[in-house]
C-alpha cells in the first residue's frame, strides 16, 4: 500500500455532498467499504496546482467506488487519516467536477472535530 499525501484549504462548499451522503444507497455502500457510518457531511478542500497533480493520480488507480443507482454518477472512494483521525476520501466521477476539490468523508465532523475554519491548511493521507 502506498500513501499519497495530498494538503489544501479547507472552504465551505454548495452542499451537495452533503445531500449525496445521506441518501441510504450511498451510506449502506460507504459502511461497507470504508467501514464507518458517514457523518452527513463533507470537509471540502482547495487544492494547489501541485496537490491537485496528486489527486488526478488518484483518478486512475484502482480502489473501491461507490456504484450508482439510476440518475446518479459513481465514484472512487478511498480509506485515508488526518492527524489521527480515519477517514476517506471521495472522488466523484461526474464531468466538469473540479480537479483542484478533495471531499473528504468521516464518521464524524472533521470540521469540529479537528477546529477547521475556512482558510486553513490541512494535509490528508490517502492510502493507494
Amino acid at each position: 500500500m502506498k500513501n499519497i499525501e495530498i494538503s489544501g484549504k479547507v472552504f465551505t462548499g454548495k452542499g451537495n455532498g452533503a445531500k449525496f451522503i445521506t441518501l441510504q444507497w450511498v451510506r449502506t455502500q460507504i459502511e461497507a467499504k470504508a467501514g464507518f457510518t458517514p457523518y452527513a457531511g463533507t470537509l471540502n478542500i482547495r487544492l494547489s496546482d501541485k496537490n491537485a497533480a496528486r489527486r488526478k493520480v488518484l483518478e486512475t488507480t484502482e480502489t473501491m467506488s461507490i456504484r450508482p443507482t439510476e440518475g446518479y454518477f459513481s465514484g472512487k472512494l478511498f480509506k485515508a487519516t488526518i492527524s489521527t483521525v480515519n477517514c476517506a476520501v471521495v472522488i466523484p466521477e461526474v464531468a466538469g467536477y473540479p480537479h483542484n476539490v478533495l471531499e473528504i468523508i468521516a464518521s464524524i465532523n472533521l470540521r469540529q472535530q479537528l477546529q477547521l475554519s475556512d482558510g486553513d491548511e490541512v494535509t490528508v493521507t490517502v492510502h493507494t
